[in-house]
Parts: C-alpha cells; sequence; structure tokens
C-alpha cells in the first residue's frame, strides 16, 4: 500500500504514549509499505525531521509554531481562544501551509489510505470523506474527568466549556471521516454511544518485550515510580491526588516510603512536590524511563481522568514490575485485578494494594510473572500492526 500519514508532530525525541504508539506501528508498516509522513514540524523536536526515515518513506514538514504551555504567549493564545467555537488544544495547530499541502499531494500522488493520526490534524483536511481517523483517545471523555475532577470553581468553568467544545467537534469530525479506528474496545463503545457512529474498529496496545526486558541486575531508584508526560492534565492531577491523599496512608505504615515521577517537561507545581519532601524525586525529562521501572518495588497509575489506553502499564509489565492503578489509568487494558495488577479508587484502598506489594516480595514476583507472560504472549508490537494493516485494507 502507498499511505499519506498525517500528524501534528514529528515522532521524536519519543516521550508521550501517543508517539510510542504511532512510531512502533508505522515501523513495521514502513517495512511493508510506502509510508508518506506529513505533520508540522514544530520548535522544540530536534531530531524529529532527521530520523524520520526510520518509519516512513519521505517526509513533509510544515514549519509551525504553538507556544509552549506555561508561557505567556500560551495563556494570550488561550484568552484568544475563548471566543473560538474550536477547543484550545485543536485551534492552536491550525496551519493553512499542512492545508494547501495534504490538497497537492492528492493530487499528485495516489494513496491507497490516508490515515489521520489523533483528532487535531483534522482541523486542516479540506475533506475527510476519505480519511482513516486514528483516535488514541475519546478527547471530550479527558475534559468531561477533569471538570468533574476540578476544585477550583473557575477551573471547573473553563473545563466545561473546553470539553463542550471538543465534544461539538469530535463528533463533527467522527461523522465525516471514512472509518475510525480506536485503541480499546470501550473507547470504541464510547464513541459509539457519544456520537451515534456504528461499526467503529479497534487496535489493543502494544508494547516492546524485549525493549523492557529487565537485567541481572539495576540499581534502587524508589520504592515507587510514576511514568508520564507531566504536562498533561491527566497525569498531573493524577500524581498530586496520590501525594496528597495516598502516600501520607502509606507513609503511617512506612515512613520512609519514596517516589520518583519520571517524566517530561514536569509542570511548577509538580516539581514543588520534590521541594517540599524529600523522598520525593521529579526526574523532569529522561532519555530513558527503563532504570526507573527496573529500580522501583511497583510502578503506580492513580489516574482520575484520561481516555484512550496508558502504555506505561504495559511497559511496566514488560519490564516486570507489579502495578496499582486506578480503574480509569487501566482502563481499555486486558487485565485480570488481583493476578496481573492491583486495581483500586480510593485513597485508602489504593494505599492498602502498594503496601500489599511494597511488603512481600513474592507476591511482587508473582504478579510481575504472570503481567508479563499475558503482554509477551499477546501484545507485541507486530500483533499490534498487522491488525492496523488488516482495518487499512
Amino acid at each position: 500500500m502507498k499511505i499519506l500519514w498525517v500528524k501534528s508532530d514529528f515522532l521524536h525525541p519519543t516521550d508521550r504514549g501517543g508517539q510510542i504508539r504511532t512510531l512502533e506501528t508505522l515501523k513495521r508498516l514502513h517495512r511493508r509499505h510506502e509510508i508518506h509522513y506529513l505533520a508540522l514540524d514544530l520548535a522544540g523536536q530536534p531530531g524529529g525531521l532527521e530520523r524520520s526515515s526510520e518509519y516512513c518513506t519521505k517526509a513533509y514538514p510544515i514549519p509551525h509554531w504553538a507556544p509552549p504551555k506555561g508561557t505567556p504567549a500560551f495563556w494570550l493564545q488561550g484568552c484568544a481562544g475563548l471566543l473560538s467555537p474550536l477547543p484550545l488544544v485543536i485551534q492552536r495547530y491550525r496551519s493553512n501551509r499542512m492545508r494547501r499541502q495534504i490538497e497537492l499531494l492528492k493530487r499528485t500522488e495516489r494513496f491507497d489510505s490516508i490515515v489521520c493520526d489523533f483528532l487535531v490534524p483534522a482541523l486542516n483536511f479540506t475533506d475527510l470523506n476519505s480519511v482513516v481517523l486514528f483516535q488514541h483517545n475519546v478527547e471530550a471523555l479527558i475534559w468531561k474527568r477533569q471538570a468533574e475532577n476540578a476544585s477550583n470553581p473557575l477551573h471547573k468553568l473553563l473545563l466545561r466549556g473546553q470539553y463542550s467544545r471538543m465534544r461539538r467537534y469530535e463528533g463533527e469530525v467522527c461523522r465525516r471521516v471514512k472509518r475510525i479506528i480506536a485503541v480499546s474496545e470501550a473507547d470504541a463503545q464510547c464513541m459509539r454511544a457519544l456520537y451515534g457512529i456504528p461499526g467503529i474498529a479497534w487496535v489493543p496496545t502494544g508494547v516492546d518485550i524485549d525493549y523492557f526486558a529487565r537485567p541481572a541486575e539495576s540499581a534502587p531508584t524508589a520504592d515507587l515510580v510514576f511514568v508520564g508526560a507531566m504536562d498533561w492534565l491527566p497525569n498531573i492531577d493524577g500524581i498530586k491526588w496520590f501525594v496528597a491523599q495516598i502516600l501520607p496512608l502509606i507513609r503511617k505504615r512506612r515512613p520512609d516510603c519514596s517516589l520518583v515521577i519520571a517524566g517530561r517537561r514536569p509542570m511548577p507545581g509538580i516539581q514543588r512536590l520534590a521541594e517540599n519532601d524529600s523522598r520525593i524525586r521529579v526526574t523532569g525529562t529522561v532519555s530513558d524511563v527503563r532504570p526507573f521501572l527496573w529500580g522501583s518495588r511497583a510502578s503506580i497509575v492513580p489516574l482520575r481522568s484520561g481516555s484512550g489506553t496508558r502504555l506505561k502499564i504495559y511497559e511496566a509489565m514488560a519490564a516486570k514490575i507489579p502495578i496499582v492503578s486506578t480503574t480509569i489509568g487501566a482502563e481499555g487494558l486486558d487485565i485480570r485485578n488481583g493476578e496481573d495488577i492491583h486495581i483500586a479508587d480510593s485513597p485508602a484502598d489504593f494505599a492498602e494494594r502498594c503496601l500489599a506489594l511494597l511488603e512481600d516480595s513474592a507476591a511482587r514476583r508473582r504478579m510481575a510473572d504472570a503481567a508479563w507472560a499475558m503482554v509477551a504472549s499477546r501484545y507485541s508490537w507486530e500483533i499490534v500492526s498487522r491488525k492496523f494493516e488488516e482495518l487499512l485494507v
């Protein structure tokens, strides 16, 4: 096949779950098909274009500037966006140059498939009738859950506004595209219910078992580890909730319990967690998260919002690290509570599940072994990419 793949960014440096999913899928499709990759060339992505030959036949960079989160320009853009019917996260990636390039390629090339990767670049298509939408999340659901968990009345109001706009926009795009590929059966069912679209297909999340294989020896890093982009709202909310509500309960029995938070671009509120507690470490962007997984006793996924599926869970399983997650954190994944993962939603239950692993090395090994066996047998990226390929054909 000859495939046009459109995304809002390049795939290196690879520091987000969606990037990992796309990269691992495309690397394998690239071995069998001709991939034309069209993306916004954003500031702060060194090596993105240069390394694109790893996953595509030809790359088309579109220069674009989106103000970094938390900067004055970002907030100014946000204020201006209050008057727009579009969600801010969509509006900031509008690009007429991308729109023109898409139309040019459609006229001059004969593509067998056109993929819009994530909802964001859909704004830059003139016509979506021939487009396959690769939906890594139900975007409206993320904003809905964020609004429900917000304690500040003004923050809640703003989040509700973004949720309303996102639900309207996401529904319009989903109804216009040729086909939707979700990343879990749960997401597919959610979109069918929200937008009245039958027949949404889905592919599972994968993991590179060999890459995460645990070495014979690893240096200890912390009792508990959280891995995830620390400029993403669901991760920020989840780890703040854990530190405020759950960690104190754990420390009643284990006063020295330590936590490492490993993820890109931590916001000031996350950095302050380490400043106020010597047993918490915030790494910031790291080139390799594996040592932090291997050096911990358990991985935590205390998410209260979000959508899609968390690659961090399958990665921890591949690294043979036991996991405690909320229901939302493990949503859409093939798991068995109490066997290959612990699921807990209240602070007390979450703390108890963490303590059960911290205090019992045999229990940690049993859970880690069961989880590894499950992902190794079912969720390699080769299996996932073959499923995606079948859906495109």
